[in-house]
């Protein structure tokens, strides 16, 4: 069964599309990305990008998608040292990366800066491989 680590993004992109894992992909992610994509949720409709409904309506999908999210200590001290490596000053991309290393096949991320920095350092994957 392959591990998939997904990012923020690639979660808002799901919802948004309607689209699922494929059958026997396993999703990934640090805890952290509750809290990412409800916050970029709420920003784009503070923004009037989106009408609050709608965004709550992609929270209930995100909600119901089956994602194993991992947050412990051995995560944590990896990211902060690839957030170190990368000269990054917030750790929240390193811990996708560092998931990815410790317990993902692949990472899939829209971030295109994010994944020029790792490409060699972990696996990516696109969404096309996930779904």
């Amino acid at each position: 069964m392959p591990r998939f680590v997904i990012d923020a993004g690639v979660l808002l992109h799901l919802a948004e599309r309607g689209l699922k894992p494929a059958p026997g992909n396993e999703l990934l992610a640090p805890t952290l990305i509750r809290s990412e994509v409800l916050s970029r949720l709420h920003e784009a409709v503070h923004r009037g990008e989106l009408p609050d409904d709608v965004a709550r309506a992609r929270l209930e999908v995100i909600w119901r998608l089956r994602i194993r999210l991992l947050g412990d200590a051995v995560l944590r001290r990896r990211a902060w040292d690839l957030a170190t490596r990368f000269g990054w000053a917030s750790t929240h991309r390193a811990e996708y990366v560092a998931l990815t290393q410790l317990q993902g096949d692949a990472l899939v991320t829209l971030d295109e800066e994010l994944a020029r920095a790792v490409d060699g350092v972990v696996q990516l994957a696109t969404i096309g491989d996930l779904t």
